[in-house]
C-alpha cells in the first residue's frame, strides 16, 4: 500500500487515477506528494518521500537540492497547461491589437443619455490594427510557445521564433512556416508583438533587459506569460515611458509596474482553467504510479530519464552521486549476495545518477540486508525494492 499526502485543491478527476493499492492523506510520513502551490521549502521532507509531483509546470516552491540529498524524485506536468496558456496570449493579442480594455472602459464612464452619438464621434479614439500580416516574435518554442506559434500563424500573422535549446521531439509540433531566428535579437528586431515562454532559471532571469528591448521596433507591445524575472520589469517601465515599448502585459504583479495604463497585469491566471487543473492533477497522479511501481523515470527535475522494461522479478533502484566507481560498488555488493543481475541501466543528469537493476531470485531477508548494504555506500540517497506484479 501507497501512502499519498495532496496539498492544495486537487482535481477529483487526478485523485481518481490512483488505483485501491494507494491511501490518501492518512499519514504525514508519505511515500508521495501532489502538489500545486503550496510552498516545501520551510518544511522537513520526512525520508519515507520517494517522490513529489506537482500539478503544474514550475517548481519554485520545492527545494530540488534538499529533495535530491533526500532520495526524493520530483516531478512536473510540462504542458498540462500549455493550452490554457496559449488561448490566453491569442486573446491578449487580439485586444492589444484591437484596444479593447480601453474602448470597454471608455463605454462603461459613459452611460449618459447621447451615448449612441458620443460613442459614435469617439470611436475613432479606440481605432485598431489586424493582426494578419504583423509579426509575432516567439521566445522559447516548448509547449507553450509552439502552440502560440502555430496558432499566431493560423491568424495570418508571421512568426518568428528562438529557442536555442530546442529539443529535437519539440521541434516536430511547431509548423515548418514558423522562421528561426539564430540570435534573440534577429528574432525581435522586426516584431510587432513579442511573447516570452521560457523557463525560469539562472540563464532565463531578465532574458528581456534594456538591451533586448531596445532591439525591439520603437511601439512593440511585449507579454510576458512564463515566470516572473524572466523579463526585466525596470527595463520594462523605462520602455514605456520612452515610448520603445507600447504595452506590456505580464501575468505577474510588481509595485514598478502597477496603476499604468500601458500595462496590463493579470493575477497569475495562465493556467488557471478547468481544463488545465484536470490535466495536471491526471498527469501528476500517473507519474507517481508510474515511478513509485517501477522505477522508471521520465521528465524528472532532479533524476535522469531512465525507462527500462520491467521483466524481472524484482528490481533495484539507487539514487546515488554521479561519481567514479559507483556502479562498480553496487553491482559487486549484488554480487556479493549470490545475486545474477537479468538487466541493468545507469544514467546521470548533472551531479545525480540513477541505476536500475533487476534480478529473478531473492529472499525476504537477503534482500533487506542487501539494501541496508547498498544505503550504507556513503553516495548513495536512496535504495529502493520493487516487485513485478
Amino acid at each position: 500500500m501507497y501512502q499519498i499526502k495532496t496539498y492544495n485543491a486537487i482535481a477529483q478527476a487526478g485523485l481518481d487515477q490512483f488505483t485501491p493499492a494507494y491511501t490518501l492523506n492518512q499519514t504525514d510520513d508519505a511515500d508521495a506528494y501532489l502538489i500545486r502551490s503550496v510552498n516545501l521549502h520551510d518544511q522537513p521532507l520526512p525520508k519515507s518521500l520517494k517522490v513529489i509531483a506537482r500539478a503544474g509546470a514550475g517548481v519554485n516552491n520545492v527545494p530540488i537540492e534538499r529533495a535530491t540529498v533526500n532520495g526524493t524524485a520530483v516531478f512536473n506536468t510540462p504542458g498540462s497547461n500549455a493550452n490554457a496558456v496559449k488561448e490566453l496570449v491569442i486573446a491578449l493579442l487580439v485586444i492589444s491589437s484591437r484596444n479593447l480594455l480601453a474602448a470597454a472602459s471608455y463605454s462603461a464612464k459613459h452611460t449618459e443619455a447621447d451615448v449612441s452619438q458620443r460613442t459614435e464621434h469617439d470611436k475613432t479614439k479606440f481605432n485598431g490594427t489586424e493582426l494578419a500580416g504583423k509579426t509575432l516574435a516567439v521566445i522559447g518554442l516548448g509547449h507553450v510557445g509552439s502552440l502560440v506559434a502555430n496558432a499566431a500563424l493560423n491568424l495570418g500573422m508571421t512568426v518568428i521564433g528562438y529557442d536555442p535549446y530546442l529539443s529535437a521531439d519539440a521541434a516536430w509540433n511547431i509548423s515548418k512556416q514558423v522562421q528561426r531566428a539564430a540570435t534573440l535579437t534577429a528574432a525581435v528586431k522586426n516584431a510587432d508583438y513579442v511573447t516570452v515562454h521560457v523557463p525560469k532559471n539562472d540563464d532565463t532571469v531578465d532574458l528581456i533587459g534594456s538591451a533586448e528591448i531596445a532591439a525591439m521596433p520603437a511601439g512593440t507591445t511585449l507579454f510576458n506569460y512564463s515566470r516572473i524575472g524572466i523579463v526585466n520589469n525596470a527595463a520594462a517601465v523605462d520602455a514605456l515611458n520612452q515610448g520603445q515599448l507600447r504595452h506590456y502585459y505580464t501575468d505577474f504583479g510588481e509595485p514598478q509596474i502597477a496603476n499604468r495604463e500601458d500595462v496590463t497585469v493579470t493575477p497569475h491566471i495562465g493556467g488557471s482553467t478547468i481544463e488545465a487543473e484536470v490535466n495536471g492533477a491526471t498527469q501528476a497522479a500517473r507519474t507517481i504510479m508510474t515511478y513509485l511501481e517501477t522505477g522508471n523515470v521520465k521528465a524528472a527535475i532532479n533524476l535522469p530519464d531512465l525507462t527500462v522494461p520491467f521483466n524481472a522479478a524484482y528490481r533495484f533502484t539507487v539514487i546515488h552521486d554521479n561519481v567514479p566507481n559507483m556502479v562498480s560498488q553496487i553491482t559487486q555488493k549484488i554480487a556479493a549476495a549470490n545475486l545474477n543481475i537479468a538487466t541493468m541501466a545507469n544514467a546521470a543528469k548533472q551531479g545525480t545518477a540513477y541505476t536500475i537493476i533487476d534480478v529473478d531470485d531473492l529472499d525476504h531477508q537477503s534482500s533487506q540486508q542487501l539494501i541496508k548494504t547498498l544505503t550504507a555506500i556513503p553516495a548513495v540517497a536512496r535504495v529502493r525494492l520493487l516487485t513485478h506484479k
